[in-house]
């Protein structure tokens, strides 16, 4: 199965976000400035995190992105999906039929076998990601990354965060 590449970006940024404190946010262009990722691009994929309601996105000059809800509830599944859609990835075409010798259509009644195994692939492939939280990702990489890596991703992120004043804007839910 290849994901595509907005996937491993998508992570990253959210992982990122993850690390901002409070109600801050970042900007879209300082989340594609820290991977070396065009801005046009990101700004796609972060689109879609938006619309997934795994980031929000606040307008205005100080404004930027910050996680919609705790980093222990969104998993690696949520992400995925958000970019890549919901459709199962392998979609049987049923070329079983279209071979020269044509056999009647009540030959076909059990579903194709191919389809059944991919699709059960499918599924642990999903459920694997549904037990990723992006919170243990983070803590992974704070405990196990290597330390000049983390200490450089914790600066980045110090000096790009966007702290904002009004109260009246929602907290992540911890």
């Amino acid at each position: 199965m290849k994901l595509g590449e907005g996937v491993e970006a998508a992570i990253h940024c959210t992982a990122t976000l993850a690390s901002v404190e409070g109600n801050s946010t970042m900007p879209g262009a300082a989340l594609a400035e820290c991977f070396g990722l065009s801005a046009s691009y990101l700004l796609k994929h972060l689109n879609m995190l938006t619309a997934a309601s795994i980031l929000e996105s606040v307008p205005g000059p100080a404004g930027g992105y910050r996680l919609a809800r705790a980093a222990e509830r969104i998993t690696l599944l949520d992400i995925v999906l958000a970019i890549e859609g919901r459709e199962p990835a392998f979609r049987c075409g049923e070329i079983r039929r279209n071979g020269p010798v044509k056999i009647d259509a009540s030959a076909y009644v059990k579903p194709c076998g191919i389809n059944a195994a991919m699709l059960k692939a499918e599924r642990a492939y999903r459920a694997a990601l549904a037990e990723l939280k992006l919170s243990d990702i983070v803590a992974d990489y704070a405990a196990e990354g290597d330390p000049r890596s983390f200490a450089a991703s914790c600066a980045f992120v110090a000096r790009h965060q966007r702290p904002q004043k009004s109260s009246s804007t929602p907290q992540k839910q911890m």
